[in-house]
């Protein structure tokens, strides 16, 4: 089936698998052009064949780099000649254990990839084309900065950060561009399976809608979020969750 041009175009970083390529997927099955970002460019070129070459560009590099910051912008311009969404995407989350034994170094590490680079990327597609022409920006947070996170203390501090930057860009980008965050709860991927590697099936029914989630669904949260359907809607963050959260109560 052929797919119309939108006419549209996003930039989605760390897209190269897991629920970036999810996202960058669901972007071109509506008709968008996309750029997709990552750190391994082989990697990147092979998700950049599945999604097609024709539609999708990609740009190798780590995300905190400003240097790569500004060459994914610039190529997209180049190549496409506008971007109307940006999808920060990109996030790491390198060790496990609790905040008060945690180098520093490494929560700096975080907060570079996780909220820094997101930031430098709003910046750098507001002055390229969306302060003129007006867009729309999604950061990928997490349930993990909703609400305590064992283990993952420094990472849930980061996603609440990616929170609180959703609403600070929405209120300074309103009204030509709209900011909202998507909070995913676990997701089938590369970077999550410690999570629910080999107890999957106990790690799902947790959830009251009885699995994980899936790159898919946090694609589709994206692309609605860039969408018409959701002309009047920033600053918000949408929690994309399974139903893990109904849980929370007393009783």
């Amino acid at each position: 089936m052929t797919v119309q041009d939108s006419g549209k175009v996003a930039l989605v970083t760390g897209a190269s698998r897991g629920i970036g390529y999810g996202i960058a997927e669901a972007l071109v099955a509506r008709g968008d052009r996309v750029c997709i970002t990552g750190r391994g460019e082989d990697a990147l070129k092979e998700a950049v064949e599945r999604l097609g070459a024709d539609r999708v560009i990609g740009v190798a590099g780590k995300a905190h780099d400003e240097a790569h910051q500004a060459v994914a912008v610039e190529r997209t311009m180049e190549a496409f000649g506008r971007i109307d969404f940006l999808v920060n995407n990109a996030g790491t989350n390198p060790v496990f254990g609790p905040l008060a034994d945690l180098d520093l170094d490494v929560v700096r590490k975080v907060f570079e990839t996780n909220v820094v680079s997101a930031l430098g990327f709003a910046q750098r597609t507001w002055k390229a084309w969306q302060k003129e022409n007006g867009g729309a920006i999604v950061n990928i947070a997490s349930v993990a900065g909703l609400s305590a996170s064992p283990f993952v203390g420094a990472y849930g501090v980061s996603k609440a950060a990616m929170v609180n930057l959703t609403l600070q860009l929405a209120h300074e980008f309103a009204p030509v561009v709209r900011v909202n965050a998507i909070a995913p709860a676990v997701v089938k991927t590369k970077f999550a399976r410690a999570l629910y590697e080999g107890r999957e099936e106990e790690a799902a029914a947790a959830y009251p809608l009885g699995r994980l989630g899936v790159p898919e669904d946090v694609g589709g949260a994206a692309a609605f979020l860039t969408s018409s359907h959701a002309e009047w809607i920033t600053g918000q963050t949408l929690v994309v969750d399974g139903g893990i959260f109904l849980n929370a109560g007393v009783g």
